[in-house]
């Protein structure tokens, strides 16, 4: 699995959960947050605030508890 695979996957679907991310990949949380710190600090993805919610209607999950992603997708 390389940081591509990661970026694809986020422009594809947009917002993330961490935890889909994980059980996506099969890759442990804290190993993927290094890969999403390289995205951060290129400009191209953001961590949402505690408490976002995902945008799923399911209603199950504490948004307090989430950790979310978005992809910026930067024009010019």
């Amino acid at each position: 699995m390389i940081l591509s695979d990661v970026r694809a996957y986020l422009k594809q679907q947009r917002r993330v959960a961490l935890a889909d991310l994980s059980s996506h990949f099969g890759i442990e949380a804290d190993a993927l947050r290094g890969m999403l710190g390289k995205w951060i600090s290129k400009g191209y993805l953001r961590k949402l605030p505690p408490g976002t919610a995902c945008g799923s209607s399911c209603c199950q999950c504490d948004p307090a508890l989430i950790e979310l992603y978005e992809w910026i997708d930067k024009a010019g």
